[in-house]
């Protein structure tokens, strides 16, 4: 038999040799307490409400505080490739007024940032981006390289197809107006679709929350029945052990219902 080798991933850098790689996400030390805190909180319901022991919940805590990390970064992570999509929407609005005034595709990338930094803030993702187009423009960088370096690193299918499509026009003497303006049109769309989706869905995803809080609620007012529910017998132990994970797996596969990708 052999090992199957573990797969390292390589971040994708930057034509300048800088840019962030957005499949890879560091969390701050912030993010980090942050996901503790989520952590040590639901290991503290658990240990407590169901178990009325804070040794379990001691415990319960410490291993939710580790296991809350990897969640809490994928969800921080989709949250920032969310917020980078919106961006670059709002960009494909700046460039289509640019193109239409005439302008050149230097020029228009260049006011692009500063709109984006007016509207964003200088710590935007979309900034700091444009930030390094107009640098690799100054320096004779095709901006066809740098619009296609920034879709792989971004992952998302719509800077990618931009980018694609863009570069094709360029290279051949097409109407960019129009490719950033059809662009734009289906990135709209597609985010319009999204938030009707979210409306339609957004009932049961409350459903679903109320769902996950009912146990703890239900376990506590049931206090005054005394052993019968506060008790670590045995069989009370089984029984509340087997429930967490119906319950547990119950929310896992009620999230991936509602949780839809377009």
């Amino acid at each position: 038999m052999f090992k199957r080798e573990k797969v390292v991933y390589t971040p994708i850098q930057g034509v300048l040799g800088i840019g962030d790689d957005y499949h890879v996400y560091e969390m701050t030390l912030w993010e980090r307490l942050a996901a503790a805190g989520i952590g040590v909180l639901a290991g503290v319901m658990v240990g407590y409400v169901f178990f009325n022991l804070w040794s379990v919940a001691a415990v319960l805590s410490v291993a939710g505080a580790i296991g809350m990390q990897k969640p809490f970064k994928n969800f921080l992570q989709k949250r920032r490739l969310k917020k980078l999509l919106l961006e670059f929407k709002d960009l494909l609005e700046t460039l289509t007024a640019s193109y239409s005034a005439g302008q050149t595709t230097v020029q228009a990338f260049a006011d692009a940032r500063n709109d984006m930094e007016d509207l964003y803030g200088e710590q935007a993702d979309i900034v700091t981006e444009l930030t390094m187009i107009n640098a690799g423009l100054l320096h004779n960088y095709n901006i066809e390289d740098l619009l296609l370096n920034f879709a792989q690193r971004s992952g998302l299918d719509d800077v990618d197809s931009f980018a694609s499509v863009f570069e094709v026009c360029n290279r051949k003497g097409g109407n960019l107006k129009q490719i950033v303006t059809e662009s734009r049109n289906v990135i709209n769309d597609k985010i319009e679709i999204e938030m009707e989706i979210r409306t339609m869905v957004a009932a049961s995803q409350n459903e679903l929350n109320i769902m996950m809080v009912m146990p703890f609620i239900m376990m506590l007012s049931m206090r005054g029945l005394g052993d019968i529910m506060t008790g670590n017998s045995l069989t009370n132990l089984v029984i509340k052990v087997v429930a967490l994970g119906i319950f547990g797996a119950a929310y896992v596969v009620g999230r991936k219902l509602v949780d839809i990708k377009l």
